[in-house]
């Protein structure tokens, strides 16, 4: 199958139980998923996301930062945390 035949047979009721699936690590039935098919479930919702979700609802969405991590001269500034 081709991403566009998945996305075509995939309905808003499937997303939601890859989404579930994923988050428990189980099927609705208790299986556990295995590696592979949380990937395939990981890539499904992402291209179903990409294509019907608003960008800030999609997994993984970090909204942009209203400050930045430095000021323009690009020194560091005195509260950067230091390793130990």
């Amino acid at each position: 199958m081709t991403p566009e035949d998945i996305l075509r047979t995939m309905t808003p009721e499937i997303y939601r139980r890859f989404q579930t699936a994923i988050e428990i690590r189980k099927w609705p039935d208790g299986k556990v998923l295995s590696p592979e098919q949380t990937e395939i479930c990981l890539q499904a919702i992402i291209a179903y996301e990409h294509k019907y979700v608003p960008e800030n609802e999609r997994t993984g969405f970090v909204p942009p930062k209203k400050t930045p991590c430095s000021d323009d001269t690009g020194k560091k500034s005195e509260e950067t945390l230091k390793w130990q």
